[in-house]
């Protein structure tokens, strides 16, 4: 099982693992959410798996369509999991640095809902882009090049 590290190129076969980046622990433990394995992104060649304290979403590669970098955001719409009122998303939010946003060609029931993408605020965002995009799945960055960082 590999540890995404951007220095060390990893098949699009291999397991690669992504942890969500914890900014506040104390406030994020109301969702189950501690460091390690309750706040990891798990690829494979066929799926992502993702969990966040107590909820979890599990999607087949093959119905992930792209996926984008956004970011930084605001504490009070970035922390949690939590649902946009506009389109419908789901966020698991472990920090404000910014997430990646996969978008569904077949909406998976996560919790209660079919979300038509899900943000995953792991640590190394471009990292995580570049394994989607090495399993075929296009996407890109969107933030600004000074907030890249």
């Amino acid at each position: 099982m590999a540890v995404a590290n951007p220095a060390a190129p990893v098949p699009p076969d291999a397991e690669q693992r992504f942890p969500i980046r914890i900014q506040t622990p104390m406030i994020l433990r109301i969702f189950g959410v501690q460091r390690g394995e309750k706040a990891m992104v798990t690829l494979t060649s066929e799926a992502l798996d993702a969990r966040f304290g107590w909820s979890r979403a599990h999607v087949p590669l093959a119905d992930i369509t792209r996926w984008d970098i956004s970011g930084p955001w605001n504490p009070i719409t970035a922390l949690g999991v939590r649902r946009s009122v506009r389109g419908g998303d789901l966020t698991f939010g472990g920090s404000t640095h910014g997430g990646v946003q996969v978008h569904f060609r077949v909406r998976p029931k996560i919790l209660i809902f079919r979300p038509p993408s899900l943000y995953l605020t792991v640590d190394d965002l471009v990292g995580l882009g570049e394994a989607l995009r090495a399993r075929g799945i296009p996407g890109e960055d969107l933030r600004d090049p000074a907030a890249r960082a």
